[in-house]
């Protein structure tokens, strides 16, 4: 349970710093309270003070104990926010017995000062008022992958012991709760299940581990740790509090923004994240553990919901009734949709991308089918990254015949590892066409293929539009492809010559590999 000291500097000090005489300003203080932190938001800057409470995973009781909870806070997050964390202050006590910051007298307490930022600019807050738009989702999984890209490895962490240690400790948080919130018989079973997916995927946890996966992460990386800085999604209040917590596997880390993103209802970012961080890493392999880690993230949330409910005296209601929910998510992560294969092929500019990418979060488990693209592959192989242009070199048939090869290799992978793919590329030859259907039986799982179909116009119209596009065909690439001979295509035919929001109505219904997922066109 958390416990929070009743202690007399503390007071003191939280009365003092929600003054405006204490900074100078004839401006309104705004104070935020966590449950372990009082934020305190005045004119440009923001004081946070450590709360002197008691955690299962953390201790602040003492003054010794925060100094250093703060110092360690504001190295590991500027890391990533230099911009926001500022420095550290202290306060401390007059002659007069008044307080003041920085003084020669006695040390009460450490605040961190950082820059302030809208809090309209949280990514919670945006997607609540649906402001979140798919090009802030898309430089959010930049940022990440850059950020544990550059993160120091911790291989002695992590791994299957580091995963059962959490499991354990979700057992007997949940337990504290049972049978008066959480039912006794859905916590055995999340415990248990949880237990059966530990074993199963023991051996890829420490390979992972041994391969470098492990990093020190951010840790606790949900939407309201995420704003909008300068134009730029921007990481904050990572955990500095607990090694066990930070150093860990960084798809264990991007999961909890995954399980956020779909606890919003919000499948569609939480689809284009998973995807553009594999893009941007070639990370396939995580698609084996992401359902654990999904199940764990929502555990997690569970039993601090109804921690906090406990100790708090407004919206205990809506907490209990949200860690209900979040145990139950937490369950349906342990039970994923069996995987299926999507080839979607047509000539440059017909519109596989953009289809590919709404029907992506209908397909198998969460947050969907993995999309693999013959554009990013190609650029991989080729040794570069997937916003550069590739020249002709990259476009011989031997390269083609490489990046379908690619294709068929890490789709058959991440199938065999039970997670859906969409595979995006022209399909322009029956032999690859062949290829693909191919995998699928080898694997033994649903196939479904779609040729997308334009008329000439409209088909050089998308290719004139394209900006920043991954795929680098042009207009001459299109007239190539639209004098050559094409084999007739015994896959689907459909028409996106009416716009996407059509194109996917027709195709969802048409197409029985589907999740009853209730979400809608991108």
């Amino acid at each position: 349970m958390i416990r929070v000291l009743t202690s007399d500097s503390q007071s003191e000090l939280l009365s003092w710093l929600s003054l405006p005489s204490t900074y100078d300003t004839i401006g309104k203080v705004e104070r935020i309270d966590t449950h372990i932190s009082s934020i305190f938001l005045v004119d440009d800057r923001a004081y946070k003070l450590k709360r002197a409470v008691f955690l299962p995973f953390l201790d602040f009781t003492t003054l010794e104990q925060r100094r250093i909870a703060c110092e360690r806070e504001l190295v590991i997050n500027q890391r990533v926010a230099p911009e926001i964390y500022l420095g550290l202050i202290s306060v401390t006590r007059k002659n007069d017995g008044n307080l003041e910051f920085d003084g020669h007298g006695k040390i009460l307490d450490w605040l961190i000062v950082m820059k302030q930022f809208k809090q309209d600019n949280l990514f919670n807050k945006l997607a609540d008022n649906w402001k979140l738009s798919i090009n802030d989702v898309c430089l959010l999984a930049d940022v990440i992958a850059d950020f544990h890209r550059s993160s120091e490895l911790q291989t002695t962490y992590g791994g299957e012991i580091a995963i059962r240690s959490v499991i354990d400790g979700n057992a007997v948080s949940l337990a504290k709760f049972v049978p008066f919130l959480f039912d006794p018989i859905q916590v055995e079973r999340v415990i248990e299940q949880s237990k059966t997916w530990l074993i199963n995927i023991a051996s890829e946890l420490e390979k992972r581990r041994v391969l470098g996966f492990v990093r020190k992460s951010h840790g606790d990386l949900h939407l309201g740790n995420i704003c909008l800085f300068n134009g730029k999604p921007t990481l904050f209040d990572a955990i500095e509090f607990n090694e066990d917590f930070a150093c860990i596997d960084v798809f264990y880390d991007l999961a909890f923004l995954i399980m956020d993103f779909e606890m919003k209802g919000l499948f569609n970012f939480a689809s284009i994240v998973f995807n553009r961080y594999l893009e941007r890493t070639g990370d396939l392999e995580a698609v084996s553990v992401l359902p654990l880690f999904l199940s764990l993230r929502a555990c997690i949330r569970a039993h601090i919901l109804a921690e906090t409910a406990t100790v708090t005296t407004n919206q205990n209601y809506q907490n209990y009734n949200n860690a209900k929910s979040y145990l139950a998510k937490s369950l349906t992560y342990l039970t994923p949709s069996p995987p299926c294969l999507l080839a979607i092929g047509g000539l440059s500019g017909s519109g596989k991308s953009t289809l590919a990418s709404n029907l992506a979060p209908f397909l198998g488990a969460s947050p969907g089918a993995v999309l693999l693209r013959s554009d990013v592959l190609r650029k991989r192989l080729a040794g570069i990254d997937s916003k550069e242009h590739l020249s002709e070199a990259g476009y011989t048939i031997e390269m083609t015949k490489r990046t379908y090869n690619s294709i068929y290799e890490h789709a058959e992978q991440i199938l065999k590892r039970g997670h859906s793919v969409i595979v995006d590329a022209v399909f322009f030859k029956q032999y690859q066409r062949d290829d693909i259907e191919a995998v699928a039986r080898r694997v033994d799982i649903p196939f479904e293929g779609i040729w997308l179909f334009s008329t000439s116009e409209i088909l050089h119209s998308r290719i004139k539009e394209r900006f920043n596009d991954v795929s680098d065909a042009t207009v001459s690439t299109l007239e190539q492809q639209l004098i050559s001979q094409l084999e007739q295509v015994n896959w689907k035919y459909q028409d996106t010559s009416n716009g996407i929001k059509e194109t996917f109505m027709s195709v969802r219904k048409s197409l029985k590999i589907f999740n009853p997922n209730n979400v809608t066109c991108l």
